[in-house]
């Protein structure tokens, strides 16, 4: 390979990699949604802090949706959960979800 080709092709192998890494900052920036962050009152932000409350951050978004609508029909059992999670409507439930599952 000609040292011409060889810069030609890692040039394009970075295309893709630069693009995934500012993709990813992207989303890491991106502002949370309205009520996201009342969660982080009782939700710990990382596994290291020791608490009952199952931390959100990382969480696939339908397990987060499929609780919050387990809270609201009253099918999970809850101290405070189950009056919350009627605050929110399925919409914006979604965003949140979303939203913590896009943290890392």
């Amino acid at each position: 390979m000609t040292a011409a080709l060889s810069r030609t092709a890692r040039h394009l192998i970075s295309i893709p990699v630069v693009s995934v890494m500012l993709i990813g900052s992207a989303l890491a920036a991106t502002p949370a949604p309205a009520g996201a962050t009342s969660c982080s009152g009782c939700h710990p932000p990382n596994a290291r802090v020791g608490t009952p409350v199952p931390q959100l951050v990382g969480q696939p978004a339908s397990q987060i949706v499929a609780a919050m609508t387990a809270f609201r029909a009253g099918a999970r059992p809850a101290t405070v959960m189950d009056r919350i999670a009627k605050g929110f409507s399925e919409a914006e439930t979604q965003a949140i979800a979303d939203w913590y599952a896009a943290q890392k």
